[in-house]
């Protein structure tokens, strides 16, 4: 074979869609939808083993940034799940500090309703979503929950007349009430955004009894997100008799290190295996 031609099918097989690393598939870059000319995507990553037929929604999200990072490094933090069958969707929202959250929130919510739309492709069961996030990925991942519906049967959009309903959540450290929290700031410039609008992205105003089971996670030292963000969170889905339960953890702060993360990430996993499973 000569040199050319070996080298043009070397960069076919670089470009190929779906990749194959550390004992997981990974798909990068599915596009869930459009905005301001640019892709909103999310990363799959499939178990190489036998696959439970349960999928985990994974909010890639810090400051409501969504941070691009390649595929095959986010393998290792996804192991747990891919272990035990889970396939996994690591979901990218426009980010701050050109949008809002408000908008990521929007992103997110079409994510879940275009997994969904192509859950029998993916092979999962569309009835059997969980999602899961820390900090601004915890919001996002407990306005999911909290404040889905049927489908916008009024628009046009075939992704958006589909339902945005996820099983179970699990949030890390979440910010809950966002109604003193907007405004100008330099740090977080996704609350940047009008007051009257915060009522509707905090999550502890969208309890009901028909949510879904939630598990909160949080530590007693954070000083970014007080725990009683938490706190209040849950004495709210306790009150409207929402499955949930609350892990705080002593002496954490904002995200969690060492036998933290082992600590969270081993009740993550029995929760979800408890609801998408059992």
């Amino acid at each position: 074979m000569n040199s050319p031609l070996r080298i043009v099918l070397i960069l076919i097989l670089l470009a190929t869609s779906t990749l194959s690393h550390a004992a997981a598939k990974i798909t990068p870059d599915i596009v869930y939808g459009h905005k301001d000319g640019m892709a909103l995507i999310y990363d799959m990553f499939e178990p190489e083993g036998e696959k439970n037929g349960a999928a985990i929604l994974y909010m890639v999200s810090g400051g409501w940034f969504s941070r691009w990072t390649e595929p095959q490094e986010r393998v290792n933090g996804f192991r747990s799940f891919l272990d035990a069958g889970y396939t996994v969707f690591a979901v990218h929202h426009g980010s701050a500090p050109r949008y809002t959250v408000p908008e990521a929130y929007a992103d997110v919510s079409r994510a879940v309703r275009h997994v969904r739309m192509n859950a029998e492709k993916y092979g999962i069961d569309a009835s059997r979503l969980g999602v899961t996030g820390g900090s601004a990925g915890g919001h996002l991942s407990l306005m999911l929950g909290l404040n889905a519906d049927q489908g916008l049967g009024d628009e046009n959009d075939p992704v958006l007349q589909i339902s945005n309903e996820v099983a179970v959540v699990v949030a890390y450290f979440p910010p809950v009430d966002l109604r003193r929290m907007t405004g100008p700031s330099e740090r977080f410039p996704a609350l940047d955004f009008p007051n009257e609008q915060a009522s509707g992205i905090s999550p502890l105003l969208h309890v009901d009894p028909q949510d879904p089971p939630v598990l909160l996670i949080h530590g007693d030292a954070d000083e970014l997100v007080n725990i009683s963000h938490s706190v209040n969170m849950f004495a709210e889905l306790q009150k409207h008799n929402v499955a949930s339960n609350f892990i705080t953890i002593p002496g954490a702060a904002h995200g969690f290190r060492g036998e933290e993360a082992v600590q969270a990430s081993a009740a993550r996993l029995e929760w979800f295996n408890r609801y998408l499973l059992d």
